[in-house]
C-alpha cells in the first residue's frame, strides 16, 4: 500500500513568528517536509521572490482562480488583500506520500483542517501579548502605524480562533517554541 502524506498547517496573526519557525525547521531538514506557497495578491516585499515566497498574482488573476475553484482555501484578509492555497500545491504531493507544509491564515487553516481531517493537523502560534505583538510589528520597520494598527486588530480577531486548532504554541521565546512546533510535526509525522 502506497504512503499517504500528512498535511501540516501552521497559522499565526501577523509578527507572531510563523515564517521564522517554520523557515528554522525546514533549514534543518531533520523532517521530510515540503512546503507549499500561498498565492496572494499583494506586491511582493523586498527579498521575496514569486514562486519562492509565494505566488504573487494580479487581482483578475486571483479572482479567475477563486471562480475556477483552483483554491483549497482562501481569504480576504485585509480589504482587497487575498491570500489562498491552490488545491494544486498540496494534493499531488501528498498523493505521492509527501508531507507538506501550510503557513496559512487563521480562517484558512480551520478550513484546510477540515477538509483533510486526520491527514491533517493544526498548529496556531500565539503571541505572548497584544502588546508584544505591537513591539515586534514596529520593530519590523515594514509597515506604516496605520497597518501595524490594522494588524493588531486582525490578531485580536484571530486569537479567537486558537481553540479551533489541534496545538497552540505561544511564542515567547523563540527557541522554546521552534522546539515546541518541531515535536508536535515529528510526533504527527511518525504516527
Amino acid at each position: 500500500m502506497e504512503k499517504i502524506g500528512k498535511l501540516i498547517v501552521i497559522s499565526a496573526p501577523s509578527g507572531c513568528g510563523k515564517s521564522t519557525i517554520i523557515g528554522d525547521i525546514m533549514d534543518r531538514g531533520e523532517l521530510d517536509l515540503q512546503f507549499s506557497v500561498s498565492a496572494t495578491n499583494r506586491k511582493p516585499r523586498e527579498g521575496e521572490t514569486d514562486g519562492v515566497s509565494y505566488h504573487f498574482l494580479s487581482d483578475q488573476q486571483f479572482k479567475d482562480l477563486i471562480a475556477e475553484g483552483a483554491f483549497v482555501e482562501y481569504e480576504e484578509v485585509y480589504p482587497g488583500r487575498y491570500y489562498g492555497t491552490l488545491r494544486s500545491e498540496i494534493q499531488n504531493r501528498i498523493a505521492s506520500g509527501k508531507n507538506v507544509i501550510l503557513d496559512i491564515d487563521v480562517k484558512g487553516g480551520i478550513n484546510v483542517k477540515k477538509q483533510f481531517g486526520e491527514t491533517a493537523i493544526s498548529i496556531f502560534i500565539a503571541p505572548p501579548c497584544i502588546e508584544e505583538l505591537r513591539r515586534r510589528l514596529k520593530g519590523r520597520g515594514s509597515d506604516s502605524d496605520e497597518e501595524i494598527e490594522q494588524r493588531v486588530g486582525r490578531a485580536e480577531y484571530e486569537l479567537g480562533f486558537s481553540k479551533d486548532y489541534d496545538y497552540v504554541v505561544i511564542n515567547d521565546n523563540l527557541a522554546e517554541a521552534i522546539s515546541a512546533v518541531e515535536k508536535i510535526m515529528a510526533d504527527f509525522i511518525r504516527k
